[in-house]
This record gives C-alpha cells, sequence and structure tokens, in this order.
C-alpha cells in the first residue's frame, strides 16, 4: 500500500557539521536572516569530497552577499546527510539543498522548521529523477534478477534515491523483501564512496542518483554518477546499470523558516535568476546540466513524507 502510494503520487507529480556549531556561529546565527543579518550560514550535505563540496559553492560566497544584504556567507559541509538536517532543526543553517526523504525527515521533526521553496527541473522539463542500482560490468550481471542472494550497497540512511525508494519499490521488483532477497545490505558512506565501493568490489551493486535524461554511458546529464565522471573518478565503461526506479521528486531548496520574509524574497529572486545569470555557479552547485528552478511546497512532497512515515519514522 504505501509502495502504490509512492508511485501513484509520484507518477502524478511527473512533472562533521552538527547541531551543536561553535558557540559564535550560534550567536551570529541569530542575526542571520533578517535586514540587519550579517552571516548567512549554507549547509551542504555529505555524500561527495569536502573539498569538491566547498568548490562548487565558492560562487556562493562570492555573489550573494550583495543580493541579499548580509555581509557574509559561510558554508558548512557536514560528514553525513543528518548533519545539515539537524543544522537546520537547530536553526543554525539558514538554507540547503536536501533530497526529498532528508526533507520529510525534518519535517517529521519539525514541520516549522524548514520551508521549501525551489526545485530543480530537468533538461526535459521534468522535475524529478531516479534512483538506479549499478554494478560493475566485469560481474556479469545485467539484469535485477542477478542481485539475488548478493550484497547491496544504500548510500545514506536519510537518502531519497540511495535508500528510501529503493526499500519502498524493490520488494515488488523482486518480489519478496529485501533482506530476503539480498543476502546483505549495507551502506556506502554516500552516493560517491558507494559508488567507489562497487567499484572496488565492497559491494555487488549499490543505489545511486541519476536524472535518467540523456545516456547512461555519460553517466546521464547529472546526479552522482555524472559529477563522478566529470571530476574524472569513474568511467562508466566499469559499470552497468541493473535497475531503475519510478520518478523521485527532486530535493527541494530549503530556508530556515523563521527567516525574514524580506530575505526569503531576496534569496528565492536570486536563485530563480541564477541559471541565467550565472549558469556555472548553477551548474556547479547542482553538478549538472539543469533548466531551471520552479517553486514548490511542502505538498510536492506529500508522498515521501508519508513513505518516510511509515517505513522509517522520523
Amino acid at each position: 500500500m504505501i509502495r502504490n502510494l509512492l508511485l501513484a503520487s509520484v507518477a502524478a507529480l511527473s512533472v562533521g557539521f552538527a547541531a551543536s556549531a561553535h558557540a559564535e556561529d550560534n550567536k551570529n546565527a541569530e542575526m542571520a536572516g533578517g535586514e540587519d543579518g550579517k552571516v548567512f550560514r549554507i549547509g551542504i550535505i555529505g555524500g561527495e569530497n569536502e573539498a569538491d563540496r566547498l568548490r562548487n559553492f565558492q560562487c556562493m560566497i562570492d555573489t550573494l552577499p550583495d543580493a541579499i544584504g548580509v555581509e557574509e556567507v559561510k558554508l558548512f559541509p557536514a560528514a553525513d546527510y543528518d548533519g545539515t538536517i539537524q543544522g537546520l532543526l537547530g536553526g543554525t543553517l539558514d538554507y540547503a539543498e536536501l533530497g526529498a526523504s532528508g526533507y520529510a525527515k525534518a519535517y517529521l521533526e519539525d514541520p516549522d522548521a524548514v520551508e521549501p521553496i525551489l526545485t530543480t527541473v530537468q533538461t526535459d522539463g521534468s522535475t524529478g529523477y531516479h534512483s538506479v542500482m549499478v554494478a560493475r560490468k566485469d560481474s556479469g550481471m545485467t539484469k535485477l534478477e542477478d542481485m539475488k542472494g548478493k550484497k547491496l550497497g544504500f548510500a545514506d540512511p536519510d537518502s531519497t534515491s540511495g535508500f528510501l525508494v529503493p526499500s519502498v519499490t524493490l520488494p515488488e521488483a523482486v518480489g519478496m523483501p529485501v533482506k530476503e532477497f539480498f543476502g546483505e545490505t549495507g551502506f556506502g558512506g554516500g552516493h560517491e564512496n558507494l559508488v567507489l565501493g562497487v567499484v572496488k568490489g565492497d559491494f555487488d551493486a549499490g543505489t545511486t542518483w541519476a536524472s535518467g535524461v540523456g545516456e547512461f554511458d555519460d553517466g546521464y546529464t547529472s546526479g552522482n554518477l555524472h559529477k563522478m565522471v566529470e571530476k574524472g573518478i569513474l568511467d562508466m565503461e566499469d559499470l552497468v546499470e541493473l535497475w531503475k526506479s519510478p520518478l523521485i521528486p527532486n530535493g527541494p531548496i530549503v530556508v530556515r523558516a523563521s527567516m525574514s520574509d524580506d530575505m526569503k524574497s531576496k534569496f528565492k529572486d536570486f536563485m530563480m535568476k541564477m541559471p541565467e545569470n550565472d549558469p556555472e555557479c548553477f551548474s556547479a552547485i547542482q553538478g549538472g546540466d539543469y533548466k531551471s528552478y520552479t517553486e514548490v511546497t511542502k505538498d510536492f512532497y506529500k508522498p515521501i513524507i508519508d513513505a518516510r512515515r511509515s517505513t522509517i519514522g522520523g
């Protein structure tokens, strides 16, 4: 029933940072977000090399202060998804980009802590992406059924494509519970590390995220595989795709709900104009080719919130 709810609703759409941040940062967080805000804090979810994440978001440090009227922008890369989520719940972050399941976790813990305002639009006009299961090409596997009794790797417990959606949709695809079909499951420590783990043989296959648009041989147009190819740390010739999920709602750009309306408006305007005004920055922070941003509300993520509530809890 939960799987059907997720699939029906999603198809209808079709279209170390921790809460205990440095004392100085906690103090400054009280000032961030208002017209007199001095520091604007950006949380960056884990799962990718920290130096790469900081480099990708450097353009925000350079251009955002003047646009929204703050003195400084600070970046806080988390070790994992939960680090960023806890920073948002604790009020020590002003903005982050989450997966749909990460947002669902934050919403279920405190529905008034963060507000989803935008999401990305794929190059084909859709507002969704996919979970894909990849294995080494030399494994001889070509389809999901070949993974029976083998070790499957998930990306992160709070990842939509790397855990939640596979957990909900794979049982019907294989005709039995995940724990009965696969010989073993585990977590790879984020999407990038998971795929590297598959390549090294730590897992027989793993679930990661991809736009599903374009060619698999290119790592698709965006997503984790695409980013790894662009960085030169993955050759798609080494991988084969065993399974692709139904469409998943693209994750939201969220802001601290207590931020002033004026600041929210300025920030949303800055982000909406970014694809045209600064396409290099847009591509860097999103990790691939996208068309634009579009506005969303929490209702867009209701299927994922419901699925997470029923299968994982908070």
